[in-house]
């Protein structure tokens, strides 16, 4: 990247032309009915711009496109090579205009500049590469018949997807759906939360520069009781991707019950533990996993490890480096390359996450760092670490989704397991040990879908993501499972007749 100073991520903001049309059918247009929504700068309170609310009206236009260029096969048919072109030169095209998008999604999100450089200059290319690179290397298989049938079975795209995403990651996630829906030869339908959608659609501008057929790709901005709730319903979309709440989550599945039954492919919330056995050194590198996973992206993270689970033996030095680790995290405006954490999403999330402080307290938990009030403007909240909990507290079982980190003391290995398995959510764990056996039994033991030992990661594209339990259903992101989700099987038997032959 070019630059590293606040001053010269200001000055591609000021530069920046806030995109606001919706994308349908390859023409960017204003929502049917006119209405729009304001996206607001967490960091000041201002509003950044005023984007299309698309309404059902909207989203059946871009079904329509969508389904128009399914039967005519412009992508779905199309040569892998084709397919794999376009992808590669999305991918080019991402890197090119990385800083650009990394500042828009830092202004709208309230992201520090730093993570979204590392996300959009890396991570989103890479993933549509990664993509591309999987097209033509996908197989269908023959099964054993007798001697006169072939059977084969054959991989086809899903149709026509909704792919509707949060508001923490938003570019990251628009390239975890959009690169392996795509690759698969589906038309999509890309929804990006309502706080966070200007980074998509630039995106979307880029995917046509790039090339992408018209119809294959639409984005609707808006509400999620609107826009989103007609994509749910809409009985000609044939499934829906979708991260966020478990709440939303179980919407989504009724959505499907009360129409069309398309799949629904969840990853939704989690409480993620960070287990610390007795063994472990309570080295620099444990310390920054520990407060990072937690307080990464101002805890904004599905997979954040904000139940640490800590043997007693060394629970109090681990308490300590932590706390003091957490007290020096950087915060301020998220284009200033040195922060580490800036403002939350948005004021309104900002009050959601303080009521879990007063209800922390108010259930006995000892704070033992409080830099919740930061003083500023706009929706700024610093780190808080609770120690003295218990399973049964709210704290230590709900998602808060915010700096807020609690940690819960143990006697014994199967305790620790014990606890970290007592959750309705299942997303992912790590876990600190310096015995590998030890390490095995735990990570088979834990009932989530990622096990980090000795480091906190999420992985890489070549691994799934996904939970267990409310945190998700048996869909994956990443990997070649999340291609998988967006083919379908179908089996071809060919009876030839050659016992006539003689």
């Amino acid at each position: 990247m070019t630059g590293s100073s606040h001053a010269h991520y200001e000055a591609i903001a000021s530069r920046l032309v806030m995109p606001s049309r919706a994308l349908i059918g390859g023409r960017w247009q204003s929502a049917t009915k006119g209405e729009l929504f304001e996206t607001v700068n967490p960091a000041t309170g201002e509003v950044l711009a005023t984007v299309a609310h698309c309404s059902a009206a909207d989203v059946d236009s871009a079904v329509i496109a969508a389904r128009r260029s399914v039967r005519e096969g412009v992508w779905s048919r199309s040569a892998p090579e084709f397919r794999k072109e376009i992808l590669l030169r999305l991918a080019d095209t991402i890197a090119q205009h990385a800083e650009e998008l990394a500042v828009l999604e830092s202004l709208d999100s309230g992201k520090p500049i730093r993570d979204c450089l590392k996300e959009i200059g890396e991570e989103v290319p890479n993933c549509f590469r990664w993509y591309a690179e999987l097209i033509d290397k996908s197989f269908g298989k023959v099964a054993p018949t007798g001697e006169h049938v072939l059977a084969m079975i054959v991989k086809e795209p899903v149709g026509v997807v909704g792919l509707v995403l949060p508001w923490n990651f938003p570019l990251l996630m628009a390239a975890w759906k959009m690169a392996p829906a795509l690759a698969a030869g589906c038309s999509v339908i890309v929804k990006p939360a309502e706080q966070t959608s200007l980074s998509a659609l630039r995106l979307g501008e880029l995917a046509v520069e790039a090339g992408i057929p018209d119809g294959v790709l639409s984005i609707v901005p808006g509400l999620g009781e609107t826009t989103g709730a007609a994509i749910g319903r809409h009985p000609d979309i044939d499934a829906v991707s979708f991260t966020g709440s478990t709440e939303i989550g179980r919407v989504f599945l009724r959505y499907a019950s009360d129409s069309n039954l398309k799949t629904i492919g969840l990853e939704m919330g989690g409480k993620s533990p960070f287990i610390v056995l007795d063994d472990a050194e309570i080295s620099d590198d444990l310390v920054e996993s520990a407060v990072m996973s937690a307080f990464w992206n101002g805890g904004q993270n599905c997979s954040a490890n904000m139940r640490q689970i800590v043997s007693a033996k060394v629970h109090d030095d681990f308490l300590h480096a932590v706390v003091e680790r957490a007290r020096g995290i950087v915060i301020g405006h998220s284009l200033d390359p040195e922060t580490e954490m800036g403002p939350l999403v948005s004021a309104e999330h900002k009050e959601n996450v303080c009521r879990f402080l007063d209800i922390g307290r108010k259930e006995g938990a000892r704070t033992v760092l409080d830099l919740a009030d930061q003083g500023r403007r706009g929706s700024y909240l610093g780190p808080t670490v609770f120690t003295d909990l218990s399973p049964d507290m709210r704290i230590a079982g709900e998602e808060i989704f915010g700096p807020v980190l609690g940690v819960l003391k143990v006697n014994a290995l199967d305790e620790a397991i014990r606890v970290a398995n007592d959750s309705d959510y299942g997303l992912h764990a790590t876990v600190y040990t310096r015995d590998i056996d030890a390490a095995l039994h735990v990570a088979k033991r834990l009932e989530c879908g990622t096990v980090a030992v000795n480091g906190f990661t999420e992985g890489d594209m070549k691994t799934p993501f996904g939970g267990y339990k409310q945190s998700g259903s048996l869909a994956r992101d990443k990997g070649t499972e999340a291609l998988d989700q967006y083919l379908r099987s179908k089996t071809i038997w060919i009876t030839s007749g050659a016992d006539r032959l003689g």
